[in-house]
């Protein structure tokens, strides 16, 4: 039997895996090695598209990519990762019990939404995270035409003024519109932050500011939610706002298949991996995206859960399995420079550089770059092994 690279998760991280470790085999033109993707479905869902509207098309294909580059794609959830006896159990499509063995396995299985234990927030508010959620959150939200006029009906609340919050808010008026016509809809952002955008650093504040003046988004600045229910929600203050659309966005952790590997953990429950992504403490299993705790660079600064810095590490964590299997010597993984680009609706979008978020576009041609990198930058090569072999070097410029 071939040696084996598992890959679990087919996000960003885990197609960049994918194609880097395919990239470092076809260099070596060893043929007595394989590479695996284990997933529930043979598709990059483009998670960070998922406040838009239109969000059951937000999804790329790769199966004909991973064929092209001689990848074996599973379809199945895992169940089990056994990582003594070096296997993982999943479920396939036809809800078989089945079981690989693996040589180097990268969880590549992504995080999601972590909802607080909040009365009544777990049954009564939507979110963002997962396209199966965007899908339904869309969905309650053309079925508000069919309900009565009410502030209830015309009232979203997001929970959260992060980035997610804030990007689903500034475009959630548009969207109001769109399904309930020229009605008085009403959006609000509840944050614990002591000022509008808080989260994101005063460089970009006075762009959140003017985007949300704009859209007509209220902020309740310094409030918390502490309770939700079929009507509304209410808050630390005791105010209780009406409100038939609760999105929650407020706080993150990692796969829940991360518990399964014996390892340092840090409050998003990552996994802490070493300079080349493999996981500390273990000989054979490599963590990356959203389920790695990782250094950028030296300043003391870590990946953040983003594709941002889960295509890279997928680079890098896709090479360095492979070069562990071909005994060839891995590449240190440093992503040192660090952007945003915030969506904030109609009014544009503000891209920064740096930790300290120096804003240097905002606006329209913000929201130009912001266009760019949302419809082409994120998404996977074309199934043309040559091309996306060549994507996938782990030493490509960061720029």
């Amino acid at each position: 039997m071939k040696s084996n690279v598992l890959i679990i998760g087919a996000g960003f991280a885990g197609v960049w895996s994918a194609l880097s470790a395919a990239r470092l085999l076809d260099q070596a033109r060893r043929d007595d090695l394989s590479i695996s993707v284990l997933a529930p479905q043979p598709e990059l869902r483009i998670r960070p598209r998922f406040y838009e509207a239109d969000v059951h098309g937000m999804k790329a294909p790769v199966g004909e990519l991973f064929e092209a580059v001689g990848v074996q794609f599973l379809a199945g959830h895992v169940q089990t990762i056994d990582a003594q006896g070096r296997s993982v159990s999943y479920t396939d499509a036809s809800g078989l019990p089945q079981q690989i063995a693996y040589d180097r396995l990268i969880l590549a299985a992504g995080s999601q939404v972590a909802r607080p234990a909040i009365a009544g927030v777990a049954e009564h508010t939507f979110d963002v995270d997962q396209m199966e959620s965007a899908v339904r959150l869309e969905q309650h939200l053309e079925g508000l035409a069919a309900l009565p006029a009410s502030p209830a009906r015309n009232t979203v609340v997001v929970c959260g003024g992060g980035f997610t919050g804030i990007e689903t808010a500034t475009e959630m008026p548009a969207r109001l519109r769109a399904v309930l016509g020229d009605a008085a809809v009403r959006v609000l952002v509840v944050d614990r932050g002591a000022q509008v955008g808080a989260a994101l650093g005063k460089g970009i504040t006075p762009s959140i500011v003017a985007a949300c003046e704009q859209a007509g988004v209220e902020w309740l600045a310094g409030t918390s939610v502490v309770a939700v229910d079929a009507g509304g929600v209410t808050l630390d203050n005791g105010e209780y706002i009406a409100s038939k659309t609760i999105i929650w966005t407020v706080g993150v952790k990692a796969s829940p298949l991360t518990t399964q590997v014996a390892g340092e953990r840090d409050t998003f429950g990552r996994l802490k991996v070493d300079d080349h992504l493999k996981v500390v403490g273990q000989a054979h299993i490599y963590a990356t995206g959203d389920t790695a705790w990782a250094a950028v660079d030296e300043l003391g600064n870590h990946a953040l859960m983003t594709c941002q810095h889960a295509i890279p590490m997928g680079r890098y964590a896709g090479n360095n399995a492979m070069a562990d299997l071909l005994g060839e010597q891995p590449v240190v993984y440093r992503q040192p420079k660090y952007v945003t680009c915030l969506d904030l609706g109609g009014w544009g979008a503000a891209f920064s550089e740096g930790w300290e978020r120096e804003l240097k576009l905002q606006g329209q041609e913000g929201k130009a770059l912001k266009r760019q990198i949302n419809s082409v930058w994120i998404y996977p090569p074309a199934a043309d092994r040559a091309l996306a072999l060549a994507a996938a070097d782990p030493l490509i410029p960061i720029v």
